[in-house]
Protein backbone atom coordinates (compact mmCIF):
# COMPACT_ATOMS: atom_id res chain seq x y z
CA UNK A 1 0.00 0.00 0.00
CA UNK A 2 2.78 2.56 0.92
CA UNK A 3 4.15 1.66 -2.92
CA UNK A 4 0.60 2.40 -4.80
CA UNK A 5 0.36 5.50 -2.01
CA UNK A 6 3.46 7.16 -3.31
CA UNK A 7 2.47 6.66 -6.62
CA UNK A 8 -1.12 7.97 -6.42
CA UNK A 9 0.58 11.07 -4.68
CA UNK A 10 2.86 11.74 -7.66
CA UNK A 11 0.21 11.26 -10.34
CA UNK A 12 -3.30 12.67 -8.72
CA UNK A 13 -3.15 16.18 -7.43
CA UNK A 14 -6.47 17.69 -5.86
CA UNK A 15 -6.76 20.74 -4.70
CA UNK A 16 -9.75 22.32 -2.84
CA UNK A 17 -10.82 24.82 0.16
CA UNK A 18 -12.84 23.51 2.28
CA UNK A 19 -13.88 26.58 4.55
CA UNK A 20 -14.66 26.05 8.28
CA UNK A 21 -14.74 29.67 9.15
CA UNK A 22 -17.10 32.88 8.60
CA UNK A 23 -14.84 35.73 8.15
CA UNK A 24 -12.20 34.62 5.70
CA UNK A 25 -12.33 36.60 2.40
CA UNK A 26 -9.26 35.12 0.39
CA UNK A 27 -6.75 31.82 1.33
CA UNK A 28 -4.05 30.66 -0.54
CA UNK A 29 -3.78 26.58 -1.25
CA UNK A 30 -0.19 25.60 0.27
CA UNK A 31 1.86 23.79 -1.96
CA UNK A 32 5.37 22.86 -1.82
CA UNK A 33 7.52 25.55 -4.01
CA UNK A 34 4.10 25.65 -5.28
CA UNK A 35 4.66 22.60 -7.74
CA UNK A 36 0.87 21.39 -9.29
CA UNK A 37 1.09 18.50 -11.39
CA UNK A 38 -0.36 17.91 -14.84
CA UNK A 39 -4.18 16.67 -14.64
CA UNK A 40 -4.41 18.12 -11.44
CA UNK A 41 -8.09 18.31 -10.14
CA UNK A 42 -9.29 21.60 -8.78
CA UNK A 43 -12.42 21.37 -6.88
CA UNK A 44 -14.39 24.76 -6.64
CA UNK A 45 -16.90 24.64 -4.03
CA UNK A 46 -20.19 26.86 -3.83
CA UNK A 47 -19.71 30.29 -2.76
CA UNK A 48 -16.24 30.30 -4.14
CA UNK A 49 -13.87 31.42 -6.91
CA UNK A 50 -10.07 30.18 -7.67
CA UNK A 51 -7.53 32.12 -9.09
CA UNK A 52 -4.35 31.49 -10.34
CA UNK A 53 -1.64 33.29 -10.23
CA UNK A 54 1.88 32.99 -12.50
CA UNK A 55 5.49 34.38 -12.11
CA UNK A 56 2.97 37.09 -10.37
CA UNK A 57 0.50 38.04 -12.42
CA UNK A 58 -3.15 36.38 -12.70
CA UNK A 59 -3.91 34.07 -14.93
CA UNK A 60 -7.24 32.33 -15.03
CA UNK A 61 -10.25 32.48 -12.59
CA UNK A 62 -13.07 29.52 -12.20
CA UNK A 63 -16.33 29.76 -10.89
CA UNK A 64 -17.55 26.84 -8.78
CA UNK A 65 -17.42 23.14 -10.36
CA UNK A 66 -14.80 20.44 -11.03
CA UNK A 67 -11.79 20.94 -13.50
CA UNK A 68 -9.06 18.73 -14.39
CA UNK A 69 -6.25 21.30 -15.34
CA UNK A 70 -4.79 20.83 -18.57
CA UNK A 71 -3.98 23.75 -21.53
CA UNK A 72 -7.69 23.74 -22.69
CA UNK A 73 -8.88 25.23 -19.57
CA UNK A 74 -6.04 26.80 -18.36
CA UNK A 75 -5.64 29.48 -21.86
CA UNK A 76 -3.91 33.18 -19.97
CA UNK A 77 -1.82 30.45 -17.82
CA UNK A 78 -0.63 28.81 -21.15
CA UNK A 79 0.25 31.88 -22.86
CA UNK A 80 2.13 33.16 -20.09
CA UNK A 81 3.93 30.68 -19.41
CA UNK A 82 4.61 30.11 -23.73
CA UNK A 83 3.07 26.30 -23.39
CA UNK A 84 2.58 26.09 -26.71
CA UNK A 85 2.67 22.09 -27.31
CA UNK A 86 1.07 21.26 -23.65
CA UNK A 87 2.82 21.78 -20.42
CA UNK A 88 4.99 20.48 -18.55
CA UNK A 89 4.29 18.64 -15.48
CA UNK A 90 5.18 19.68 -12.91
CA UNK A 91 4.30 23.71 -13.12
CA UNK A 92 4.39 26.67 -10.50
CA UNK A 93 1.27 28.28 -9.96
CA UNK A 94 -0.35 30.20 -6.64
CA UNK A 95 -4.03 28.97 -6.47
CA UNK A 96 -5.90 31.50 -4.70
CA UNK A 97 -9.67 30.69 -3.24
CA UNK A 98 -11.68 33.89 -2.54
CA UNK A 99 -15.05 33.74 -0.44
CA UNK A 100 -18.06 34.67 -2.87
CA UNK A 101 -20.43 34.35 0.31
CA UNK A 102 -21.85 37.00 2.27
CA UNK A 103 -20.23 37.66 5.35
CA UNK A 104 -22.64 39.20 7.82
CA UNK A 105 -22.79 40.88 11.41
CA UNK A 106 -20.19 42.99 10.50
CA UNK A 107 -20.57 46.32 13.03
CA UNK A 108 -19.66 49.68 12.22
CA UNK A 109 -20.50 52.66 14.56
CA UNK A 110 -19.58 56.40 15.08
CA UNK A 111 -16.34 56.67 17.20
CA UNK A 112 -16.76 60.43 17.92
CA UNK A 113 -19.92 62.73 17.63
CA UNK A 114 -21.61 64.48 14.40
CA UNK A 115 -22.66 67.30 14.53
CA UNK A 116 -26.22 68.41 13.44
CA UNK A 117 -27.63 71.02 12.76
CA UNK A 118 -31.63 71.03 13.87
CA UNK A 119 -34.21 73.71 13.08
CA UNK A 120 -35.85 73.09 15.99
CA UNK A 121 -32.57 72.38 19.37
CA UNK A 122 -30.35 74.37 16.89
CA UNK A 123 -26.33 72.36 16.76
CA UNK A 124 -26.81 69.07 18.55
CA UNK A 125 -24.55 66.15 18.07
CA UNK A 126 -25.86 62.93 17.47
CA UNK A 127 -24.08 59.15 17.71
CA UNK A 128 -24.71 56.20 15.48
CA UNK A 129 -24.14 52.69 15.07
CA UNK A 130 -25.64 49.77 12.99
CA UNK A 131 -24.47 46.40 11.20
CA UNK A 132 -23.31 45.87 8.00
CA UNK A 133 -22.71 42.94 5.19
CA UNK A 134 -19.47 42.12 2.81
CA UNK A 135 -19.11 40.45 -0.20
CA UNK A 136 -16.21 39.81 -2.60
CA UNK A 137 -17.31 40.28 -6.06
CA UNK A 138 -14.45 41.14 -8.34
CA UNK A 139 -11.33 38.47 -6.48
CA UNK A 140 -9.21 39.72 -9.35
CA UNK A 141 -9.04 43.58 -8.32
CA UNK A 142 -8.66 42.24 -4.46
CA UNK A 143 -6.27 40.42 -5.16
CA UNK A 144 -4.75 43.43 -6.50
CA UNK A 145 -5.47 46.10 -4.88
CA UNK A 146 -6.08 44.80 -0.93
CA UNK A 147 -4.59 41.39 -1.02
CA UNK A 148 -0.88 40.95 -2.30
CA UNK A 149 0.63 38.35 -1.56
CA UNK A 150 -1.14 37.11 2.18
CA UNK A 151 -2.22 33.86 2.00
CA UNK A 152 -4.59 34.06 4.77
CA UNK A 153 -6.60 37.58 4.07
CA UNK A 154 -9.66 37.70 7.03
CA UNK A 155 -12.48 40.02 6.77
CA UNK A 156 -11.07 41.59 9.99
CA UNK A 157 -8.09 43.11 7.76
CA UNK A 158 -10.78 45.44 5.96
CA UNK A 159 -13.57 46.17 7.89
CA UNK A 160 -11.58 49.25 9.43
CA UNK A 161 -11.47 50.30 6.23
CA UNK A 162 -14.66 50.33 5.59
CA UNK A 163 -15.70 51.44 9.10
CA UNK A 164 -14.54 54.60 8.13
CA UNK A 165 -15.90 54.80 4.79
CA UNK A 166 -19.42 54.46 6.31
CA UNK A 167 -19.08 56.89 9.10
CA UNK A 168 -17.98 59.71 6.95
CA UNK A 169 -20.74 58.60 4.20
CA UNK A 170 -23.21 58.66 7.23
CA UNK A 171 -21.73 62.12 8.29
CA UNK A 172 -22.24 63.07 4.22
CA UNK A 173 -26.01 61.57 4.56
CA UNK A 174 -27.29 63.25 7.18
CA UNK A 175 -26.12 66.86 6.26
CA UNK A 176 -27.59 66.37 2.66
CA UNK A 177 -30.50 64.89 4.05
CA UNK A 178 -31.18 67.75 6.71
CA UNK A 179 -34.11 64.96 9.11
CA UNK A 180 -35.15 67.29 12.30
CA UNK A 181 -33.83 65.09 15.01
CA UNK A 182 -37.51 64.10 16.18
CA UNK A 183 -37.47 62.24 12.85
CA UNK A 184 -34.43 60.25 12.40
CA UNK A 185 -36.22 57.50 13.95
CA UNK A 186 -38.55 57.04 11.24
CA UNK A 187 -36.16 57.44 8.48
CA UNK A 188 -33.95 54.70 9.45
CA UNK A 189 -33.96 52.54 6.42
CA UNK A 190 -33.82 55.73 4.15
CA UNK A 191 -30.74 57.05 6.06
CA UNK A 192 -29.30 53.25 5.58
CA UNK A 193 -29.88 52.81 2.22
CA UNK A 194 -28.40 56.42 0.96
CA UNK A 195 -24.99 55.21 2.70
CA UNK A 196 -24.74 52.00 1.49
CA UNK A 197 -25.16 53.89 -2.02
CA UNK A 198 -22.14 55.81 -1.46
CA UNK A 199 -19.93 52.86 -0.07
CA UNK A 200 -20.81 51.08 -2.94
CA UNK A 201 -19.82 53.66 -5.01
CA UNK A 202 -15.83 53.80 -3.14
CA UNK A 203 -15.65 49.76 -2.93
CA UNK A 204 -17.21 48.28 -6.17
CA UNK A 205 -14.26 48.69 -8.81
CA UNK A 206 -11.73 49.90 -7.06
CA UNK A 207 -11.28 46.99 -4.31
CA UNK A 208 -13.97 44.47 -5.87
CA UNK A 209 -16.01 44.19 -2.70
CA UNK A 210 -19.57 44.54 -2.31
CA UNK A 211 -21.69 45.95 0.64
CA UNK A 212 -24.88 44.21 0.28
CA UNK A 213 -26.88 44.77 3.56
CA UNK A 214 -26.33 48.08 5.58
CA UNK A 215 -28.56 48.83 8.83
CA UNK A 216 -28.94 51.55 11.22
CA UNK A 217 -29.47 50.49 14.46
CA UNK A 218 -29.56 53.23 16.56
CA UNK A 219 -29.42 57.24 16.37
CA UNK A 220 -28.84 58.49 19.28
CA UNK A 221 -29.02 62.19 21.11
CA UNK A 222 -26.63 63.55 23.78
CA UNK A 223 -28.28 62.43 27.73
CA UNK A 224 -28.92 66.19 28.41
CA UNK A 225 -30.82 66.61 25.11
CA UNK A 226 -32.99 63.42 25.90
CA UNK A 227 -33.53 64.62 29.44
CA UNK A 228 -34.77 67.69 27.98
CA UNK A 229 -37.31 65.90 25.51
CA UNK A 230 -38.45 63.59 28.60
CA UNK A 231 -39.19 67.28 30.70
CA UNK A 232 -41.43 68.43 27.26
CA UNK A 233 -43.03 65.38 27.37
CA UNK A 234 -44.16 65.24 30.36
CA UNK A 235 -45.12 69.03 30.36
CA UNK A 236 -47.23 68.26 27.30
CA UNK A 237 -48.73 65.43 28.89
CA UNK A 238 -49.65 66.76 32.26
CA UNK A 239 -51.35 69.47 29.96
CA UNK A 240 -52.77 72.55 32.49
CA UNK A 241 -50.09 72.95 34.63
CA UNK A 242 -52.15 75.10 37.39
CA UNK A 243 -54.42 72.42 37.82
CA UNK A 244 -51.52 69.99 38.66
CA UNK A 245 -49.98 72.17 40.90
CA UNK A 246 -53.67 72.43 42.84
CA UNK A 247 -53.74 68.57 42.51
CA UNK A 248 -50.49 68.21 43.91
CA UNK A 249 -51.08 70.56 46.80
CA UNK A 250 -54.24 69.20 47.64
CA UNK A 251 -52.64 65.66 47.66
CA UNK A 252 -49.70 67.27 49.68
CA UNK A 253 -52.32 68.64 52.69
CA UNK A 254 -54.45 65.11 52.94
CA UNK A 255 -50.66 63.53 53.28
CA UNK A 256 -50.14 65.66 55.86
CA UNK A 257 -53.60 65.65 57.58
CA UNK A 258 -53.55 62.13 57.46
CA UNK A 259 -49.73 62.12 59.12
CA UNK A 260 -50.51 63.77 62.37
CA UNK A 261 -47.36 62.09 63.79
CA UNK A 262 -45.30 64.25 61.36
CA UNK A 263 -44.76 67.01 64.04
CA UNK A 264 -43.37 70.46 63.20
CA UNK A 265 -42.53 69.02 59.55
CA UNK A 266 -46.09 68.13 58.50
CA UNK A 267 -47.17 71.45 59.90
CA UNK A 268 -44.48 73.38 58.09
CA UNK A 269 -45.76 71.42 54.92
CA UNK A 270 -49.37 72.72 55.73
CA UNK A 271 -48.30 76.25 56.13
CA UNK A 272 -46.32 76.32 52.96
CA UNK A 273 -48.99 74.73 51.16
CA UNK A 274 -51.87 76.51 52.80
CA UNK A 275 -50.07 80.16 51.68
CA UNK A 276 -49.73 79.00 48.09
CA UNK A 277 -53.08 78.02 47.85
CA UNK A 278 -54.19 81.14 49.29
CA UNK A 279 -52.58 83.25 47.01
CA UNK A 280 -54.42 80.94 44.11
CA UNK A 281 -57.52 81.40 45.09
CA UNK A 282 -57.87 85.25 46.26
CA UNK A 283 -58.15 87.53 43.79
CA UNK A 284 -55.16 89.60 42.99
CA UNK A 285 -55.42 93.61 42.64
CA UNK A 286 -55.95 94.61 38.93
CA UNK A 287 -58.11 91.53 37.95
CA UNK A 288 -58.43 87.80 38.66
CA UNK A 289 -55.67 85.37 39.15
CA UNK A 290 -53.53 84.96 35.84
CA UNK A 291 -55.43 88.26 33.97
CA UNK A 292 -53.07 90.85 31.98
CA UNK A 293 -53.57 94.19 32.99
CA UNK A 294 -55.42 95.77 30.11
CA UNK A 295 -54.10 97.20 26.87
CA UNK A 296 -52.31 100.77 27.73
CA UNK A 297 -53.49 100.38 31.15
CA UNK A 298 -51.45 100.73 34.53
CA UNK A 299 -49.27 98.48 35.57
CA UNK A 300 -50.23 96.38 38.98
CA UNK A 301 -48.90 97.60 42.20
CA UNK A 302 -46.17 96.60 44.22
CA UNK A 303 -47.48 94.54 46.53
CA UNK A 304 -47.97 95.75 50.36
CA UNK A 305 -44.73 94.51 52.51
CA UNK A 306 -43.26 90.48 52.23
CA UNK A 307 -43.83 89.00 55.83
CA UNK A 308 -41.52 86.09 57.02
CA UNK A 309 -42.90 83.52 58.91
CA UNK A 310 -39.92 81.11 61.42
CA UNK A 311 -41.12 77.44 61.56
CA UNK A 312 -39.11 75.04 63.29
CA UNK A 313 -35.94 77.20 62.70
CA UNK A 314 -36.85 77.29 58.99
CA UNK A 315 -37.80 80.50 56.99
CA UNK A 316 -41.02 80.68 55.27
CA UNK A 317 -42.05 83.42 52.67
CA UNK A 318 -42.19 86.38 51.52
CA UNK A 319 -46.22 86.17 52.29
CA UNK A 320 -48.00 89.31 50.96
CA UNK A 321 -50.33 90.83 53.98
CA UNK A 322 -53.73 89.33 52.31
CA UNK A 323 -51.86 85.74 52.42
CA UNK A 324 -51.26 86.67 56.15
CA UNK A 325 -54.47 87.44 56.63
CA UNK A 326 -55.56 84.11 54.79
CA UNK A 327 -52.77 82.51 57.50
CA UNK A 328 -55.05 83.55 60.13
CA UNK A 329 -57.92 83.12 59.18
CA UNK A 330 -57.39 79.28 58.33
CA UNK A 331 -55.69 78.79 62.06
CA UNK A 332 -52.02 78.48 60.40
CA UNK A 333 -50.85 81.58 61.75
CA UNK A 334 -51.30 81.83 65.23
CA UNK A 335 -50.47 84.77 67.79
CA UNK A 336 -47.85 83.56 68.81
CA UNK A 337 -46.34 82.44 65.38
CA UNK A 338 -42.94 84.72 64.65
CA UNK A 339 -42.56 87.16 62.27
CA UNK A 340 -40.14 89.08 60.26
CA UNK A 341 -40.61 91.63 57.71
CA UNK A 342 -38.79 94.70 56.34
CA UNK A 343 -38.13 97.59 58.88
CA UNK A 344 -38.25 95.44 61.93
CA UNK A 345 -35.50 95.32 64.31
CA UNK A 346 -35.89 91.22 65.04
CA UNK A 347 -38.85 88.64 64.75
CA UNK A 348 -41.46 89.10 66.98
CA UNK A 349 -44.86 87.57 67.67
CA UNK A 350 -47.32 88.48 65.20
CA UNK A 351 -50.04 89.26 67.70
CA UNK A 352 -47.34 92.04 69.00
CA UNK A 353 -46.92 93.73 65.43
CA UNK A 354 -49.05 96.70 64.72
CA UNK A 355 -49.34 95.39 60.61
CA UNK A 356 -50.63 91.91 61.63
CA UNK A 357 -52.53 92.76 65.61
CA UNK A 358 -55.61 93.84 64.11
CA UNK A 359 -56.09 90.74 61.69
CA UNK A 360 -56.15 88.45 65.40
CA UNK A 361 -59.21 91.23 66.61
CA UNK A 362 -60.79 90.88 63.61
CA UNK A 363 -60.44 86.70 63.79
CA UNK A 364 -63.97 85.31 63.34
CA UNK A 365 -64.42 82.36 66.46
CA UNK A 366 -64.92 79.19 64.91
CA UNK A 367 -68.97 78.50 65.24
CA UNK A 368 -70.14 76.75 68.31
CA UNK A 369 -70.88 72.70 68.10
CA UNK A 370 -74.04 71.83 67.42
CA UNK A 371 -76.57 71.09 69.81
CA UNK A 372 -76.85 67.22 71.40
Amino acid sequence: MGLFDKLRGELIDIIEWIDDSNHTLVWRFPRYNNEIKNGAHLIVRPGQVAVLVHDGEIADLYQPGHYELTTQNMPIMTTLASWKYGFESPFKAEVYFVSTRQITDLKWGTPNPIMLRDSEFGPIRIRAFGTYALKAIEPKALLREIVGTDGDFQSDEVTGLLRSMITSSFSDVIGKLNIPALDLASRYQEIAAAVRAEVVEQIDDEYGLDCPQLIVVNISLPEAVEKALDTRTSMGVIGDMNRFQQYQMGQAMTAAAENPGGGGAAEGMGLGMGFAMASRMMPQVGGAPGTAPAAGGPPPPPPAGAWHVAVNGETRGPFTLQQMAAGVSSGEVKADTVVWTAGMQGWAAASAVPQLASLFAAATPPPPPPPA
